[in-house]
């Protein structure tokens, strides 16, 4: 048997659900879009928060090292240079075990 066809009234009602479905849809959308910007957002101001942290310890470090005395900047680099032939050394055993 055929099927009925559905006549002018259910067409605009099926039309109509449509187009609820779509506005469903881009509300979706919307909703994501904006829960992406703001999670962007406060990415970007934590990315610049910790830049300025960076700044800040930077600057002390600049400006300690310009009060320390020869004597004390001949220490501080014999221990950097200390600390990377042991780095070195423990790094040489490693690979030979």
């Amino acid at each position: 048997m055929p099927e009925r066809k559905r006549g002018v009234a259910g067409d605009a009602a099926c039309r109509q659900q449509s187009i609820m479905k779509r506005e469903r849809r881009v509300a979706a959308t919307d909703k994501e879009r904006n829960r992406r910007f703001s999670t962007m957002v406060k990415s970007g101001q934590d990315k610049e928060q910790n830049n300025s942290l960076l700044t800040v310890m930077a600057q002390r470090g600049q400006k300690r090292r310009a009060e320390e005395t020869e004597e004390q900047r001949n220490s501080r680099l014999s221990d950097m240079a200390r600390r990377s032939q042991e780095r070195r050394a423990k790094e040489s055993r490693r690979t030979k075990e």
